[in-house]
């Protein structure tokens, strides 16, 4: 299996496909804090790659697969700091940065400290640092930190995605089974604590490539319609897809439209 070694016992596990068509993008898929890169791989990234594009998808140190040690700490700044590290190793062609929620964030801030992109794409990132934000994810580490992942998956799922993607999880998440505090040491949980201390105060103004805004109409938890009209405004160059069938993870929800939605934008880029 592929792995970037960071350091000893620290990794990243990638796959890389370069485009076959002269003309192809590379398509760098950025994680949420709880995803992992076969939800890019289920269909979405076969798709892009049968039409001539590259793709790139990883998983943080402290997702599946990729290796991270205990003494080191998670940060929004590291996660970045891999991203542009990946990048710089593999030197994807032509690459368009693709982030789901705070994936998107990590995807812009790589490109403001240099990373190569000739486009990005935001899905559902766009928000303020405000009171209500901190509120928020403040509160799912202390949930993950109380019952587990699939507490707050049981709490946020009906807010979070559409009515058809909530019928199909929940015979996995309302399983009825004694939730149980989470181990400190898990991967997942420490990315989520170390997440409370990110940045959102970006300045989307100095994104001088092509942006490509992806909103998810159905999630009720991270969406401020006046905040996303804003951000979005401040961007040089976009362009903007509205799902309103769909919520917070648009590729697992509607992974046919997304597909085509990337499609259409690598034409622009």
């Amino acid at each position: 299996m592929p792995h970037l070694e960071i350091a000893d016992g620290e990794s990243l596990y990638y796959e890389h496909t370069p485009p076959t068509d002269p003309a192809g993008k590379t398509f760098v898929f950025v994680n949420a804090l709880t995803g992992s890169y076969t939800m890019w791989e289920a269909s979405i990234a076969p798709a892009l790659r049968e039409a001539g594009h590259g793709t790139l998808v990883y998983n943080f140190r402290g997702q599946a697969e990729s290796r991270t040690a205990p003494t080191t700490r998670p940060t929004p700044t590291q996660i970045v700091d891999d991203l542009d590290r990946l990048c710089d190793e593999v030197r994807p062609a032509r690459p368009v940065l693709v982030g789901l929620s705070i994936g998107g964030l990590f995807a812009a801030q790589a490109y403001a400290r240099g990373a190569r992109a000739d486009g990005i794409v935001l899905i559902n990132t766009l928000r303020k640092p405000t009171e209500r934000l901190e509120w928020i994810n403040t509160a799912m580490a202390h949930g993950v930190a109380a019952g587990g992942f699939r507490l707050i998956m049981e709490l946020n799922l009906p807010m979070l995605v559409n009515p058809d993607q909530l019928a199909k999880m929940r015979a996995d998440v309302q399983t009825g089974a004694p939730y149980a505090p989470i181990d400190p040491a898990d991967g997942g949980y420490r990315l989520m604590v170390e997440s409370v201390a990110t940045d959102w105060d970006f300045p989307w103004e100095s994104l001088d490539i092509p942006a490509q805004i992806l909103v998810g109409l159905h999630d009720r938890v991270f969406y401020v319609a006046e905040d996303v009209d804003e951000l979005a405004a401040r961007i040089p160059t976009t362009t903007r897809v509205d799902f309103p069938d769909a919520g917070h993870l648009i590729p697992i929800e509607r992974p046919a439209a997304f597909t085509e939605a990337l499609l259409d934008f690598a034409k622009t880029v």
